[in-house]
């Protein structure tokens, strides 16, 4: 009994082994090539549609051919056997490459290629049943000779009851078939024709010859352009433009490809394969910098920068300054605007020399990049919490830290309001306002002297509030008059400060990790030490004051040097096969964007970061509801999240092409359309439940 027992759990255990196993067909050996089939599922359910991966490990040196060949050969067919009812669709083709052979080009797949298929079971499928699935599988294998070679290829499939799941050990497959896929492309193309050459163009504003190279064209049709002739590149204001020299006659419609080229991005070579639709005869759409005027990029900064002063971190900030002006006179308060507002430009100027050197030397980032920097995020958190400790009066900033503004530039204080503008102009980069999405996106797509100018203004946008307040006797005179109730109010905008420096901490552990999460800790309780330690001295004889500053100054040291050490560390749902913590959305990547919008299914992108204030207000109020939620299952739609809380070349790319320098960015993939609906930086319940109502339930 004891033997049947053991045997019989011996043999369940190897039928679980082999049902894990994944599907897979016979291999053939040809004396080039290896060809087998794989499945992506454990069987297929009725009504299902599953694919299947055609893998070929091609002979070193040697290559098979894509759907277009080139100036010679023969692309790969399958023709497959099928029950009725069954279906298979035509290959979808990996992007190709390049093989020059004497004065011929050829296109097609060298070492290993996995051609994906599509199986559709019919919805009357009978579930329990083993269905044979038969290929046979043509393809010309080349070097210096070329060989026709064949193959065929059995696949066994069980017909299961409710969805097939996917194998988990033919997911590594599958994975490196779609990283293969070329990905739509996220730039509007059009072709213009001509007689002796055809100029196809990309509305891709920014990009920078010097870090471009190898660009190809690949057209579906071989008539668009003759494979073997060089295709001219020119980077303009309009984009990307390709000289094609016709290989015959235009065929009707679209013209379709792949585009690919190699970019240098953050010192690495990045290779791109967009999947392009170029409409024939029309004109080219305006780039980003060209529907966006000068002008008015500008009026849009400026009123960006107006709205700035509303958000969480700034307004304390603010509150605090145009507290100080009721103990001012008129001809005081102006200087004092005056100042603040040189603070601001000055540092606007900075952030954008910063921002403008880095993308030049080939660095893919954009608003907000300073806070991808764990030091940075760190050091704005002691500010954040110093400032809170000398509203509630732990120390006083005005009598001591402003003390040395006052010796540098005189006795009304103005350093103060000079570093007062710094200070809001920084703690306001984690956040983007209306309008300043178009004008930043225009800002970086043009030479240093506009961009700057378009920054400078976002800067005065910022600035004008307080400027204007300081300027107005008739408004500085409606404020309250000076009592008890400014200290009261000193200390309760503190508390905002207080939120603004947990919430820092809050992206740190995110950026960096539990360690420097400790190590920062322990330094905003040494931070808070040597507040104390300073308010308590400073008003004490000469050796006392001496020992508390020097304590002090030791305390703020070994804090920041703690931070230091602190190091950015992938975000865990950047973490190749981590799974997001929550079960509503997906990470993005471009490869899982081509899938499902391959699919027919509609999408929803959420472009954040966990240092973007906006961001995260939009997901609390706008993207997190009942009802949004609700909206997205009952249609279908896909919920992909790209996180740019640490710095992500390819995202920066795709926000780029969108006319974004940074985040949020909502976009919104229809099924048939090739562009996305783009929606709003401030968000909505209304308005996301307004984009997705087109849609019709899944």
């Amino acid at each position: 009994m004891k033997k049947f027992g053991l045997s019989t759990l011996c043999a369940l255990l190897l039928a679980g082994a082999v049902q894990a196993a994944p599907i897979r067909s016979n291999l053939v050996a040809t004396d080039n090539v290896e060809t087998f089939i794989t499945l992506e599922t454990q069987g297929m359910a009725p009504g299902q549609t599953v694919w299947a991966a055609l893998t070929q490990n091609i002979r070193p040196h040697w290559h098979t051919y894509w759907i277009n060949p080139g100036d010679s050969g023969i692309p790969t067919e399958i023709k497959w056997t099928l029950p009725e009812g069954w279906k298979a669709d035509a290959i979808t083709w990996p992007a190709p490459q390049r093989f020059p052979i004497g004065p011929l080009v050829n296109f097609g797949y060298a070492d290993q290629v996995h051609l994906l298929v599509p199986l559709t079971v019919p919805a009357n499928a009978t579930p329990g049943q083993a269905v044979k699935l038969d290929a046979k599988v043509d393809w010309l294998v080349c070097e210096d000779i070329c060989i026709p070679e064949s193959a065929d290829l059995s696949i066994a499939v069980p017909v299961v009851a409710g969805t097939a799941a996917v194998e988990p050990e033919a997911a590594p497959l599958f994975t490196k078939a779609r990283a293969s896929l070329p990905v739509p492309s996220p730039y509007t193309a059009t072709l213009a024709p001509g007689d002796k050459a055809h100029r196809l163009t990309l509305a891709a504003p920014g990009l920078d010859k010097g870090k471009i190279s190898e660009v190809f064209f690949f057209p579906h049709d071989y008539k668009v352009a003759s494979s073997n002739a060089a295709q001219e590149l020119r980077l303009g204001a309009d984009g990307l433009t390709l000289s094609l020299v016709p290989g015959g006659a235009l065929p009707a419609g679209p013209v379709t490809g792949v585009l690919s080229f190699t970019e240098e991005l953050d010192g690495q070579s990045v290779r791109h394969a967009f999947a392009v639709e170029a409409a024939v005869g029309a004109a080219a759409p305006a780039s980003t910098g060209e529907q966006t005027s000068w002008a008015t990029a500008l009026l849009l900064a400026l009123l960006g920068g107006a709205v700035l002063n509303l958000m969480p971190c700034v307004f304390p900030v603010l509150s605090m300054k145009a507290l100080a002006l009721l103990q001012h006179g008129p001809a005081h308060a102006r200087r004092h605007g005056l100042a603040y507002t040189a603070g601001v430009l000055a540092c606007f100027a900075i952030v954008a020399g910063a921002l403008i050197a880095l993308r030049a030397g080939g660095a893919a980032i954009g608003w907000g990049f300073q806070l991808q920097d764990p030091l940075v995020v760190a050091i704005l958190a002691y500010v954040m919490l110093l400032l809170g400790l000398s509203l509630s009066g732990v120390f006083t900033l005005g009598g001591s830290v402003m003390g040395v503004g006052q010796g540098l530039a005189g006795r009304d204080g103005l350093a103060g309001s000079f570093f007062t503008g710094v200070l809001a102009t920084v703690v306001a980069t984690p956040c983007t306002a209306p309008f300043m999405g178009t004008a930043l996106g225009f800002a970086i797509t043009q030479p240093w002297p506009v961009a700057l100018s378009v920054f400078l203004a976002l800067g005065l946008g910022m600035a004008l509030p307080f400027l204007a307040l300081s300027f107005s006797p008739a408004l500085l005179k409606r404020l309250p008059r000076p009592g008890l109730w400014m200290e009261r109010v000193k200390q309760a905008l503190a508390f905002p400060l207080y939120a603004s420096a947990a919430w820092l901490v809050w992206v740190l552990s995110i950026q960096a990790g539990p360690a420097a999460l400790a190590t920062v800790l322990a330094g905003m309780v040494a931070i808070a030490f040597a507040a104390w330690v300073y308010g308590q001295t400073r008003l004490s004889g000469g050796p006392g004051r001496a020992f508390g500053s020097l304590l002090a100054v030791l305390a703020l040291g070994g804090a920041v040097a703690g931070a230091s050490t602190a190091r950015t560390v992938p975000v865990p749902e950047q973490v190749a096969g981590a799974k997001p913590a929550s079960s509503d959305y997906q990470p993005w990547t471009a490869e899982k964007l081509a899938e499902l919008t391959g699919q027919g299914k509609p999408v929803f992108v959420n472009f954040t970061a966990a240092w973007c204030v906006t961001c995260l207000v939009n997901e609390r109020t706008s993207l997190s509801t009942d009802a949004v939620k609700a909206a997205m299952k009952a249609k279908g739609v896909a919920y992909l999240k790209g996180d740019w809380t640490n710095r992500d070349a390819t995202i920066a790319r795709v926000l780029e092409s969108h006319g974004r320098s940074g985040v949020p960015l909502y976009l919104v993939y229809l099924p048939g359309k090739a562009e996305p609906v783009i929606l709003p930086q401030i968000l909505t319940e209304g308005i996301v439940l307004d984009a997705l109502s087109s849609l019709p339930n899944a």
